[in-house]
């Protein structure tokens, strides 16, 4: 028997059940059929958010940001590349903490940019200050049993 994981559209939020092999395969949501995974973050509203930290069976990596922020502006582009290497192994996601100010209050953020991983709901670890695409890439690989 395949093992299927559970998988939250980042369109339309309804959970997909895909056989984990093939998850590579560029999977469509069942519901709207668009692409489970488009290798870039999704931003995330706290509405939307505790069904995918929640809900997804691969890890979730959170930038948590603010617009306002040099180094949050500086570390988005090697986010977005980091995304494309990521997914769809782990799926990458921005928290803007100016606007969801209760998420970022939540989770203890003290600084910014900071990233954390969760792993089915639980927090994993987590990073604060600015890096590059190839040190998220394997920050978030040797944090990820998956």
């Amino acid at each position: 028997m395949q093992e299927s994981i559970h998988i939250v559209c980042p369109h339309c939020d309804a959970i997909n059940r895909i056989v984990e092999h093939r998850l590579s395969d560029k999977p469509n949501c069942g519901k709207c059929h668009s692409p489970l995974f488009e290798e870039q973050p999704l931003e995330l509203s706290a509405a939307r958010f505790l069904k995918h930290v929640n809900q997804n069976d691969i890890p979730l990596l959170v930038d948590f940001w603010a617009p306002w922020c040099g180094p949050c502006k500086m570390m988005a582009p090697h986010f977005a590349q980091a995304a494309a290497q990521l997914e769809p192994r782990i799926r990458l996601v921005k928290v803007n903490t100016e606007i969801e100010q209760v998420l970022g209050a939540q989770y203890g953020i003290r600084s910014i940019p900071t990233l954390v991983l969760f792993s089915r709901g639980r927090e994993i670890v987590r990073q604060s200050g600015a890096m590059g695409a190839t040190d998220i890439v394997r920050w978030a690989l040797s944090h990820c049993s998956r």
